[in-house]
């Protein structure tokens, strides 16, 4: 179960429609335990993704069809990632997910989504219908790197 404040969707929603029709990205700050992940705070970040990150994820996945376009692909730099790491740490926090639009598409996992996805983190994913944000949901890869539905309990402060 992921719990979510009312207001990270000021955050997440105006971001994804910021960004349409490419995808935006960011990161997900809180705490954990064993069946429950608490969000404090959503980072946006840039939606790095390149022509050479296209190429390394062909190379490592073997998949041919893996175009440059941030309008069906995402990915956060690494040197992001370190930095909001760190500023979360500072402040007793991990990073518990990820979240990314789906320009015109549900809020499904995609097979790209999947391929590069952590087994710890919670996938939000908001969908962007002709640049409205539309439905947003959570997800978790299960035991055999499938992603399963991950409940989203929306919490007062």
């Amino acid at each position: 179960m992921l719990e979510i404040h009312p207001h990270h969707l000021q955050i997440l929603r105006p971001h994804a429609e910021r960004t349409y029709p490419e995808e935006c990205c960011g990161l997900l700050l809180g705490t954990r335990n064993r069946d429950r992940k608490i969000l404090i705070d959503a980072i946006p970040t840039e939606n790095s993704w390149n022509q050479e990150a296209a190429q390394s994820f062909r190379e490592i996945s073997g998949s041919k069809e893996r175009e440059a376009s941030k309008n069906r692909s995402f990915s956060i730099a690494p040197e992001e990632m370190l930095r909001v790491q760190k500023g979360a740490r500072d402040r007793a926090l991990d990073i518990i997910g990820i979240y990314h639009s789906h320009p015109d598409s549900p809020a499904i996992p995609s097979e790209f989504d999947r391929a590069i996805a952590w087994s710890t983190y919670s996938y939000l994913i908001i969908s962007v219908p002709q640049g409205q944000a539309g439905e947003l949901l959570s997800w978790t890869l299960d035991d055999h790197h499938q992603f399963q539905p991950e409940e989203l309990r929306f919490v007062d402060p």
